[in-house]
């Protein structure tokens, strides 16, 4: 039975959100699947897009990371049924192009970003509703295994697949330190990912104290920002962090990666970039042989590798989670994520 309405958390202004009615999403295309919303998530992403709202309009439909039950499937799907649980990536690709192929999914002419207007590409409404419809739908979701919660499941489509990426891309090798500059959601899951990937000491550098507290209680050496170089020198013998991840963004992440990472080390951007400049260290980076890195994480090239950390317990997901709350609650839910109260809030639906 179709619906008419549904419910969705909009933007409503600068760092304004509210809960309104909408027209209720509905299969367009024979590649479409629709999906009831289990669960939901507010992500730094959300955030920063409600901080620079440039390509945000009015009314849009927030939300990326969601968990659900597929409820229709378009003519041309054949992965999904009615009734299956699943996931899926905070963006859409056609799995069939030049770049698809590689595993470049990020690049596909075809790529909607869930949620976040015009800022990466064409609009697409988001995850924060009763209902989703997910294009491509064969290529952009993924059963979620029984030995992964929902609340876990939200992590797969944004910031599992952001901090495994990260790792990915930064080289290690077993043994190695490794620094993540900011201690958010992706930062504290690229911490848990370097270490099942055996990685060394990792450190993780962030001003909160509750955030320190919540890295040290997962394993990494949490540090504040005035002590980071002092720590990871002392780790190395004065070298310098082997790979480090900025999980900031912006000329802060950047410049405080470049304070770490030693001669021809790794430095691996995942954190969002706002402005088209930043202060670039050209010689020191020819002179030491440094590589920086900007990366974007892409479930759907690897979902089968962190899916198995996870379902077999490497990884502890819901550690990084600070509530669960009910969908009604999102408004009160961006004002604490937005005020630093809170690291990780959940919408269940």
């Amino acid at each position: 039975m179709t619906r008419a309405t549904m419910k969705a958390v909009v933007y409503d202004g600068p760092e304004r959100v509210k809960i309104a009615t909408v027209p209720a999403a509905e299969i367009t295309g024979p590649d479409d699947v629709l999906v009831r919303i289990t669960r939901t998530a507010i992500c730094g992403t959300d955030l920063g897009l409600l901080r620079h709202p440039g390509d945000l309009p009015t009314g849009t439909i927030l939300g990326h990371e969601y968990v659900g039950v597929v409820e229709a499937i378009g003519s041309s799907v054949r992965g999904f049924r009615p009734g299956d649980r699943v996931s899926g990536s905070d963006f859409t690709a056609c799995g069939r192009c030049w770049w698809c192929r590689r595993g470049d999914h990020w690049e596909c002419k075809s790529r909607a970003f869930f949620g976040t207007g015009t800022s990466f590409g064409r609009a697409l409404d988001g995850a924060q509703a009763e209902l989703l419809r997910v294009p491509f739908a064969d290529v952009v979701l993924q059963h979620l295994p029984d030995a992964v919660s929902d609340d876990a499941g939200i992590f797969f489509g944004d910031v599992l697949a952001t901090a495994y990426a990260a790792i990915s891309r930064a080289d290690i090798l077993p043994g190695d330190t490794v620094a993540i500059v900011g201690g958010g959601p992706v930062g504290l899951v690229t911490s848990m990912v370097a270490g099942a990937r055996s990685a060394g000491p990792v450190v993780l550098v962030e001003p909160l104290e509750a955030r320190r507290a919540r890295a040290t209680s997962l394993g990494a050496l949490a540090v504040d920002p005035v002590g980071a170089s002092s720590l990871v020198r002392s780790l190395t013998d004065g070298r310098g962090a082997d790979a480090v991840i900025d999980a900031i963004g912006g000329g802060l992440g950047l410049s405080a990666s470049f304070g770490l990472i030693r001669k021809r080390g790794t430095i691996v951007s995942v954190g969002v970039h706002h402005d088209d400049s930043s202060a670039f260290p050209t010689r020191r980076a020819f002179a030491e042989e440094l590589t920086l890195r900007f990366v974007i994480g892409d479930s759907m090239r690897d979902r089968d590798q962190f899916t198995a950390l996870v379902s077999t317990g490497l990884l502890d997901l819901d550690a990084v989670i600070t509530r669960v709350v009910p969908f009604d609650d999102a408004v009160g839910a961006y004002a604490d994520l937005l005020a630093q109260r809170a690291m990780k809030i959940v919408l269940a639906l």
